[in-house]
């Protein structure tokens, strides 16, 4: 897989409930606008909130939708090694293509236990892992020497690297096995991270730029950095003001605004404050996607 992966939100009605239908025309919308691959269920789906009927039912309702045209790659990851052999076994009966495993958070595991805890994983599950560094969130920072030595698990294949540091990606790539691939997990950096060789962008942004995204990331992938880097300039106010509020608060209420899905959200997680919206308004206004 490679190119433009979304990290899809998860649509709820206002009562905190999965929007179904929404879901699926959100898949067929991202199918329409060329974005290349689905996450779903990762952090950007509120997958600490899903419970596990909910977890599986959406990650088998997303590949339902997506019906073979373009690859799904299930969130799977937990805290829990036992909780995440359970998610990731699920994922694979459902169909998906791949499993996205977070770090375990909260708990802050040494090197060596997430070496153990990720290996544990692959073993008992043999569908392709894409590993995923998010310390800004997790309070844990895999190593690049943990992930070369993950590198070598047969079924782990790749790693979605969300510090934004270009030199880890950099490090990486010149020191795992052939065909292992990392994508970045930073819309900010994602385009350089390409140019050094990163297989794609997993990426918060294409929820409401898909096309924009899809494009700047094949342009990259092609070696043309001049267009690549046109396309993301284009993104960079939204790549910024898409935080400005802990994700995905901030572009679950631009696809709300876009009539894309409802205002549903659910604690700890709160709808984008006033000042947020004000902030965020302007930016998807100049974008194109909303009407001055």
């Amino acid at each position: 897989m490679r190119g433009s992966i979304v990290a899809l939100v998860t649509p709820m009605h206002a009562d905190g409930s999965v929007d179904w239908e929404r879901l699926r025309k959100l898949v067929d919308w991202h199918v329409e606008q060329g974005t290349d691959a689905i996450v779903a269920v990762g952090t950007t789906g509120e997958s600490a909130t899903l419970g596990f009927e909910e977890h599986d039912l959406v990650i088998r309702e997303v590949i339902s939708a997506a019906a073979g045209r373009l690859p799904v790659i299930a969130g799977t990851g937990a805290n829990s090694t036992e909780e995440a052999i359970r998610l990731t076994r699920d994922a694979q009966k459902a169909g998906a293509d791949a499993c996205l495993l977070v770090t375990p958070y909260y708990n802050k595991p040494t090197q060596e236990g997430l070496y153990q805890h990720f290996r544990a994983i692959a073993e008992e599950v043999e569908i392709p892992q894409i590993l995923y560094n998010v310390p800004g969130r997790t309070a844990c920072d895999m190593l690049p020497d943990t992930v070369v030595r993950l590198s070598q698990v047969p079924n782990i294949v790749g790693i979605k690297e969300a510090t934004g540091k270009l030199e880890r990606v950099q490090d990486i790539l010149s020191r795992t096995k052939d065909g292992f691939r990392v994508y970045s997990g930073d819309d900010p950096t994602a385009i350089e991270a390409i140019l050094l060789g990163a297989s794609g962008n997993i990426s918060v942004t294409a929820n409401v730029v898909p096309k924009c995204m899809a494009e700047a990331c094949a342009a990259a992938l092609a070696g043309d950095g001049d267009r690549a880097h046109t396309l993301d300039a284009g993104m960079r106010d939204l790549h910024q003001k898409l935080f400005v509020e802990s994700n995905p608060i901030p572009v679950k209420w631009a696809l709300q605004e876009m009539g894309l899905i409802d205002a549903g959200i659910r604690l700890p997680l709160t709808p984008l404050s006033t000042d947020g919206q004000a902030q965020l308004r302007p930016v998807l206004t100049a974008a194109g996607l909303l009407e001055a």
